[in-house]
This record gives C-alpha cells, sequence and structure tokens, in this order.
C-alpha cells in the first residue's frame, strides 16, 4: 500500500485486539499508517479472571479521533481464533461499502492469521460514532469510541464544553460470550442474560469485587463538560442518569438536535447521545448509573445496575459513599417514550417530501420447527426461537459475501425478492394466530434506484411478544418522520408526520406494540444491511438488506473493491 507522507500536527494511532493499525490526522487529510499487535488479554471482572479479545490490551478498545473530512486507514490482521470483521458505526461509507464490516453482507470475514485494511473518507459527517466487532457476538469485548470533530475552523453549534468524555455502557459474560452464543444456537432457546452491566468496561462498585476500579469522571465546580454516551451493549436498552444534575442533550447517532433538559435518558444498542452537564451542585461523588429497560413482559433480563463516578474536584468526601440517581423501573415505557419524543432536529428542509419507494416491513419474533429430532428444543412447544421482517428470516451466505457477489455477478447467493409489504395482512399487535410465527428463510435483497426517496414504516408485532426493536441502517442516516402506537394506518397517520424537523438518526428503536416512520434518500450506492441492534435477534434473522444501484458517473458509482478484500473459504 502506498504511504503518504503526512502533514499532520497531533498523529493518532492505533491498534485493534486481533491486530490493528490506524492513523488519523486532526490537521489534515493526508495519512500513513503503522502497525500494531495485539493479543486476547486476561480481564478481571466481578472476581473472575476471564481471557476476552480486546484493543491494545484495552477494554473497551482506544478511542478512534478524526475530523470530517480526514481519510481513515485501519489494518486489521486477525490473530484470535474466531472469524472477524469490523463496522464503522454510522460512518455513511460513501462509495466505499468494502469498508462497512458486517460479515457476509460486504465482506467475507477476516480468518485467524488473516489481514485486510479498512480505507474510507468521512463525507460530511461529524459527531459521536463508534467501532465495533460485526461477527457474531465478538461485539460484546471488541468496540470503542469514534469520535468525529468538525473541520478546522467549524465548531459545535453549542458553547465549547471545557472537556469531553466517551461514555461506553456494555455488558459483561463470566463466561466466553461465543460460547454463550454456541449454547443458544444449540438448543434454540434465548441465551443467557449478561451477570453485569459496564460503564467504560467497568461494572461499578455495586457489584462483587468492583470496588477499586469504578471509572471516574472529574469535573470542576462551575464547568460544563460533554459525556459522549454510546450503549454497546450486545442485547439491552438501558436508563442512563446522574444523581442531582440535569443532562441537556444536544446529539444523538452523530446528528445534532435541538437541545433539551432531562434527568433520565434511554439509550438502545447501537445509539449515541451527547450529553452537557454543568457542576452546579455542592462538590461531592455523584454516581452516574445505567440499568435495563426491558419492553417484553416476560422475557428474562440483566436486572442489575453499573455505575461510575461524577467527581467534584474540589470535593472532600472521597470516603463518603456516592448519592445514587433514581432510575425508572425497568417496564417504564412510557418513560422510554418520552423521552425520545422529544428530539427535533436542527436540519430544516431536507426531509424528502415525494416518496418513490413506500415499504411496509413488519418486525416479527417467531419459532420454527426443529431441523434434527436431536436438537434440545427449548423454545415453546419444542421449537426454535427465529425472527423476521415481512415473514423473512434473514439467511448469511457463506459461500460469498453479498456486495462481492453483486459485483461479480455471482450467481446463487441471493435474490433480489424481499417483500415491500407484508405477504399477508393481518391484526399486527393484537392476538396473533399461530399459524403466523414461522416464517420463511432465505437470503432476499430489495433493489433502490440511485437517488429515490424511501419511505420504510417499520411495524412491531405481537408475535411471541412485542419489543423495542433498536433498528439500524447501513450507509444511511435517515429522518423519523412519525411514530405511533397499534397499527399503522395509511390512511390517516401520515397527516400526523413531522416533516420540518424530525430527529436524524442511524438507529431508531420500534415503539412496543406500535410503529415507526421513516425517509431517506438512496444516494449512496452498495448493499446495506438493515437489522435489529439486539444481537440476539440478529442471529435468529431480523434483518434484510438493500441493494442501491448505482447512478450516473463516478461519483454515483461504488469504487472497485481493494485488493486485499477477504475471500470465503
Amino acid at each position: 500500500m502506498e504511504l503518504h507522507t503526512t502533514k499532520c500536527s497531533r498523529p493518532h494511532f492505533f491498534g485493534l485486539s486481533i491486530f490493528l493499525a490506524f492513523v488519523v490526522c486532526l490537521a489534515s487529510a493526508e495519512i500513513h499508517y503503522h502497525k500494531f499487535v495485539i493479543q486476547p488479554t486476561p480481564v478481571k471482572r466481578l472476581c473472575n479472571n476471564h481471557v476476552i479479545m480486546t484493543v491494545n490490551g484495552q477494554f473497551p478498545g482506544p478511542t478512534i479521533e478524526a475530523r470530517n473530512g480526514d481519510t481513515l486507514i485501519i489494518q486489521v490482521t486477525n490473530s484470535g481464533k474466531y472469524d472477524i470483521t469490523l463496522h464503522w458505526h454510522g460512518i455513511r461509507q460513501m462509495r466505499t461499502p468494502w469498508a462497512d464490516g458486517p460479515e457476509y453482507v460486504t465482506q467475507c470475514p477476516i480468518k485467524p492469521g488473516g489481514t485486510y485494511t479498512y480505507r474510507y473518507t468521512v463525507v460530511e459527517q461529524e459527531g459521536t460514532f463508534w467501532w465495533h466487532a460485526h461477527s457474531k457476538w465478538l461485539r460484546a469485548t471488541v468496540y470503542g469510541a469514534l469520535i468525529i470533530y468538525p473541520k478546522l475552523g467549524s465548531s459545535y453549534p453549542f458553547s465549547k464544553p471545557a472537556r469531553e468524555f466517551p461514555l461506553i455502557l456494555g455488558e459483561w459474560w463470566n463466561r466466553d460470550p461465543m460460547q454463550v452464543l454456541r449454547q443458544s444456537m444449540i438448543t434454540g432457546a434465548a441465551p443467557n442474560v449478561s451477570d453485569a452491566y459496564t460503564i467504560n468496561g467497568q461494572p461499578g462498585d455495586l457489584y462483587r469485587c468492583s470496588s477499586q476500579d469504578t471509572t471516574i469522571f472529574p469535573i470542576q465546580a462551575g464547568e460544563t463538560i460533554l459525556l459522549r454516551l454510546i450503549n454497546a451493549a450486545l442485547n439491552q436498552q438501558l436508563f442512563f442518569s446522574i444523581a442531582n444534575h440535569q443532562m441537556t442533550i444536544v446529539e444523538a447517532d452523530a446528528a445534532y438536535n435541538k437541545p433539551f433538559t432531562t434527568n433520565i435518558v434511554m439509550i438502545g444498542p447501537g445509539q449515541t447521545t451527547n450529553i452537557l452537564i454543568t457542576a452546579n451542585q455542592p462538590p461531592a461523588r455523584y454516581y452516574v448509573a445505567a440499568t435495563a429497560y426491558a419492553s417484553a413482559p416476560g422475557v428474562a433480563f440483566d436486572n442489575t445496575t453499573t455505575t461510575a463516578i461524577l467527581e467534584y474536584r474540589t470535593s472532600s468526601s472521597s470516603s463518603i459513599r456516592p448519592i445514587l440517581p433514581q432510575l425508572p423501573a425497568w417496564n417504564d415505557t412510557n418513560t422510554a417514550n418520552s423521552f425520545s419524543s422529544r428530539f427535533r432536529s436542527i436540519y430544516h428542509g431536507k426531509v424528502p417530501l415525494q416518496i418513490d419507494e413506500n415499504l411496509f416491513f413488519t418486525i416479527s419474533l417467531g419459532s420454527i420447527n426443529c431441523s434434527r429430532p436431536s436438537f434440545r428444543c427449548q423454545a415453546p412447544n419444542n421449537t426454535r426461537f427465529t425472527a423476521s421482517m415481512n415473514n423473512v428470516s434473514f439467511v448469511l451466505p457463506r459461500r460469498n459475501s453479498i456486495l462481492q457477489a453483486m459485483y461479480q455477478n455471482t450467481p446463487g447467493i441471493f435474490t433480489t425478492d424481499f417483500p415491500a409489504v407484508p405477504p399477508l395482512q393481518f391484526d399486527y399487535t393484537g392476538n396473533v394466530s399461530r399459524g403466523l410465527w414461522t416464517p420463511v428463510r432465505g437470503t432476499k435483497l430489495y433493489r433502490l434506484k440511485f437517488g429515490s426517496s424511501v419511505q420504510i414504516v417499520l411495524q412491531n408485532t405481537n408475535i411471541v411478544t412485542v419489543e423495542d426493536h433498536p433498528m439500524h441502517l447501513h450507509g444511511y442516516h435517515f429522518f423519523v418522520v412519525g411514530t405511533g402506537k397499534g397499527n399503522f394506518n395509511p390512511r390517516t397517520d401520515p397527516a400526523r408526520f413531522n416533516l420540518v424537523d424530525p430527529p436524524v438518526r442511524n438507529t431508531v428503536g420500534t415503539t412496543p406494540g406500535g410503529w415507526v416512520a421513516i425517509r431517506f434518500v438512496a444516494d449512496n450506492p452498495g448493499v446495506w444491511l438493515m437489522h435489529c441492534h439486539l444481537d440476539v435477534h440478529i442471529g435468529w434473522g431480523l434483518a434484510m438488506v438493500f441493494l442501491v444501484e448505482n447512478g450516473v458517473g463516478e461519483l454515483q458509482t461504488l469504487e472497485a473493491p481493494p485488493l486485499d478484500l477477504p475471500q470465503c473459504f
């Protein structure tokens, strides 16, 4: 690979647990890269020693920093025992879907001992992003913050904070998460829930053996800081709060919003939220805390609370237990919906008004019969759990990735007959007949013309249970123009759409027992995964893929694949 002479005044180098090298310029787009060798790392949490995949021996991995317009070069060599890919969550990857990362969708995975270099340019984006493994449950420990600052000479649309901190929420298992997943796939049952939640890799002092390493965020009396909140948890939406402090929300999913204050944040896996905190309380130590929001009745979840500490530098009460915030009940859907409803975008006049593709996707859990009697089927009625969109349970190919097959015109890898509407209409949020619980399985794509305006209504269903599914669309940000309870009514509900200042997201929750409507313009060619960011559900098939055709000319055509793109074996 050609090495460029950098003009950076502040070069930053990062490596990945597996083996990753990264260089990013904060002063210029010219880059060269270095390599860092990383090995699996023993980590002690909750009184247990556990070997996990890490980044530079760190858990979570190092924060990557860049500016809008910079080019990133990330070389990953897999020195672990599992296949792996990396996804740069929220980065649009304009014309570079080869760097997007979901295994068997945009690339074949990096085999143990293999190397792949991700190359992409940040195009008109800034804010809080993150990177994570996109291979089965390796995301449980392989993740980190990705912060894109404004271009030099530009600034935030709010007063600059005194300091900034990434705050990453995660989940921790006292065993290899890949083994937890394997057990679930064998039995067909829901996987074991996590043993703890974490803040920046630490459970906090409400757990056993965790008091010495609780994360501390220092703050000076009177100053305002920015917390870049990321939910990297594998399977859990979370409530978040800071004792005695109001939070001002200024950004979500790397899109600025009209600021509003709140005592409670609800954040789904995959989502990011930027929070301003002003140190206007008596100098002391205050708990920063997160606990589960579990929207599915009767479904097991980790009912613990993770904590960090907001510590005033002038505080003399280090031996006094911090004040704990009051968090909502685990099933407080009203608080979750109320928080989400307050977002309004600062980007006026950009919502597509004329729709070319009007799509209606049902989101369902379900069950299928066991393929072999020898399986210990532990879902209801001796079945296996599954999930689907429009009654299609998504199957990842294995002989080739979808993007490579599309580029090479390889037959037999996928079809383009994903239904635009459910094959069968029914009372989606009512009592659903068991005859509708079993989907078909397939690798089905939906084709979009370049530049088409797309509306998708994501309809939750009551198959097995209603649940808030955080749906993530790769390659795009979208406008959330409407949401509601019950079944979407195409005759009356669009009249209530917000087409003036709707929030901009890349991951959106679906109202339990309701629907959400999103809009975007298909201006990025390639194949783009849409999936539930509860990893247990994507493994069950709660996903689909858009194939966005090339437009006209080089700037509307995806780039050729890199020479080192991994191949499937």
